[in-house]
């Protein structure tokens, strides 16, 4: 098969959420011996060169348009009064990507055309104009409205309240016109699965989770990860790790410090705003940006997923299983994860809770190296990478029969 995957990224380096789930399928369908042209916006905050996957080999392509998407008070306010598509979505919208489009689908034959999350859905017109007859995929990463009305629902400041309820409602709109016009969606949680049906989209609506790549996410038997550590690690310019990260520093951290004077809190992920990068408070590492999230995560012993906003699956903490890691997390972050609390994760949502599992673990009664182990086994059993592109591969063959012969 040939695949077109159109990202609103470049899916390079695979450190984040986003990047991995679009970055493994892209590899694990070109080791599949199919082939996949990537065009990808790139955006200021991801720009990458255009040669940056070329060590997926020569089944994969990397096509990039150079589009800003960065915020703008000033565009934000114009979205505001006279646009009819929510502010996160106009942002994606470039003349220079549909051309580039039009040049593709008119010069190459795909069987089918995957678009990666809402952002870039609004394409999903022009692809039916350029290419009528082509499969048409929608990978949905989140349910981005279900995302701001969770925001909207906890902010403090009125009038930020205001505006993330009237984006939500945008984003609502949006998805509900535009995401039943795909022949196929693949939620990346069976939760995401049966919103997307409530939305109103035609079946197939598949789940297809995130997996992971087992070959980068090797324990290392030879490190030991320091007593009474914690981390957290995580893309910190998406809203809802900040708001996680803010409840834990304020709710649980004070008391957790007073009552467990050695734990430790080790904090790593990329544009880390001010307020967390320059924290200087007793106990807490900042370590900013990591190259390697493999080796951040076997230095310390218990992951925290404090998320309190959301959709989708949370990659990180697979990752984190995979490693063997115990992981304490709120419901919400590990919604849509095959996992039993207190067998393979720790799962609490008030910050009591947290401080009560927090002290188990300080006195070594949680059982975190026991909950680890099962952790890895859930990952390699479920959510091994090649799994997940099967599932891809399945979807896409019960498509392409349907499709109309090219003239």
């Amino acid at each position: 098969m040939h695949i077109l995957q159109i990202c609103p990224r470049v899916p390079y380096p695979p450190t984040d959420g986003g990047a991995i789930a679009m970055y493994d399928v892209a590899a694990g369908l070109a080791r599949a011996g199919h082939r996949v042209t990537v065009l990808a916006l790139n955006t200021p905050k991801h720009h990458q060169p255009a040669t940056v996957l070329d060590h997926l080999g020569p089944h994969v392509r990397l096509l990039t348009v150079d589009v800003d998407t960065r915020l703008s008070p000033l565009e934000a306010l114009r979205n505001l009064l006279f646009s009819e598509l929510p502010y996160n979505v106009e942002r994606f919208v470039s003349p220079a990507v549909e051309a580039a489009l039009a040049e593709l689908l008119a010069g190459e034959q795909f069987d089918v055309v995957q678009l990666e999350g809402t952002f870039v859905a609004w394409y999903v017109d022009a692809i039916r104009r350029l290419a009528p007859g082509v499969p048409v995929v929608l990978r949905a990463h989140n349910l981005e409205h279900t995302i701001w009305q969770m925001l909207a629902a906890r902010a403090r400041n009125p009038l930020k309240g205001y505006y993330l309820r009237h984006l939500a409602g945008r984003l609502r709109r949006f998805e509900q016109q535009v995401l039943p016009q795909f022949d196929a969606l693949a939620a990346i949680t069976e939760p995401d699965q049966q919103r997307l049906r409530r939305l109103g989209c035609p079946e197939p609506v598949v789940f297809v989770p995130a997996g992971v790549d087992l070959a980068r996410f090797r324990r290392d038997p030879t490190s030991r990860p320091r007593p009474r550590t914690l981390f957290m690690i995580g893309s910190f310019d998406w809203l809802p790790n900040q708001e996680g990260l803010d409840w834990l520093l304020r709710e649980v951290w004070p008391e957790a410090r007073r009552q467990y004077p050695e734990l430790e809190l080790h904090l790593a992920g990329k544009n880390l705003p001010e307020r967390f990068a320059q924290l200087q408070l007793p106990g807490i590492t900042v370590h900013g940006f990591v190259e390697s999230a493999a080796a951040f995560m076997q230095q310390y012993e218990l992951m925290l997923v404090p998320l309190l906003s959301g959709g989708g699956m949370r990659i990180k903490i697979i990752e984190g299983m995979a490693l063997g890691k115990c992981i304490l997390s709120t419901t919400l972050g590990a919604e849509g994860i095959h996992v039993k609390p207190g067998f393979d994760i720790v799962v609490a949502d008030s910050a009591a809770d947290w401080l009560d599992y927090l002290g188990r673990y300080y006195h070594g009664r949680l059982g975190a190296a026991d909950i680890g182990q099962e952790a890895a086994r859930t990952i390699a059993r479920l959510y091994d990478n090649g799994r997940v592109v099967e599932s891809f591969l399945d979807l896409y063959t019960i498509l392409t029969p349907a499709r109309a012969p090219a003239p």
